[in-house]
């Protein structure tokens, strides 16, 4: 059965994770299946906007773990530390691919974001959340790294200090708190979430794509390099009499 559903509708489309069951954690089949489906709509023309979300009542877990919930704290960090899997390559292809599309993409964060589940709405380019969501990273107190992307993503959003208290105090934070400093873009009511996020993405299908799509890869561009693209320096170069 399909862990991740695609609904492409009139202009924008649906990324859904759809494993309720295990609160939507991922592992390494979800995140192949997530691989496919943000493979499918690199070359896709028709597609300009796209919602990544999941089916109720969590967002996600964060990584895939067969630990029991009434493990001590040693015992949790030696089974990750121990665990085998290809998670980590996956989950980094997923976010890096969800971030480099053209396709302007939205995370519809209806209940908590864990660890990777959290770093997956990071990858996108605006984040709508429901006021009862809540978002903790504990990889710190399983005694494992946080990946390089999630952090890296965090750091360029929030900065190096907002990062650290985040990622090593490991404390949970409600989406008041996450919008203040500027990791969420909208809080809304727990009804409304759906009806909010399909009023933006009906906005931002409202505006040309071409221009949309390349000011969101040169603002990309910058955020990663802290220098502006060679194109932003040419258009400031005053004509001259021969040009």
């Amino acid at each position: 059965m399909a862990q991740v559903i695609v609904q492409r509708n009139n202009g924008w489309a649906e990324i859904r994770l759809d494993r309720p069951d295990k609160r939507n954690a991922l592992g390494e089949e979800i995140l192949s299946e997530l691989n496919d489906a943000i493979a499918s709509f690199v070359d896709d023309v028709d597609t300009r906007v796209i919602v990544l979300s999941a089916t109720e009542p969590t967002f996600s877990a964060g990584a895939e773990s067969k630990i029991k919930s009434d493990s001590s704290p040693e015992e949790k960090r030696i089974a990750f530390k121990g665990a085998k899997s290809q998670f980590r390559r996956l989950f980094e292809r997923a976010t890096n691919s969800l971030e480099q599309l053209e396709q302007i993409t939205v995370a519809k964060v209806n209940g908590h974001a864990v660890g990777a589940g959290w770093g997956l709405t990071l990858a996108c380019d605006f984040r709508y959340a429901a006021r009862k969501a809540q978002f903790w990273i504990s990889e710190v107190d399983l005694g494992v790294l946080l990946g390089v992307g999630t952090t890296t993503r965090m750091v360029r959003l929030i900065g190096a200090a907002r990062t650290k208290e985040i990622v090593l105090t490991g404390r949970r934070y409600d989406a008041t708190e996450l919008k203040e400093i500027g990791l969420l873009t909208e809080v809304v009511e727990n009804g409304e979430l759906d009806e909010k996020v399909h009023e933006y993405v009906e906005f931002l299908l409202s505006k040309p794509f071409l221009p949309l799509a390349q000011m969101k890869s040169r603002i990309d561009h910058i955020a990663r390099t802290a220098v502006p693209e060679a194109a932003s320096v040419i258009e400031t170069i005053l004509p001259r009499e021969d040009s």
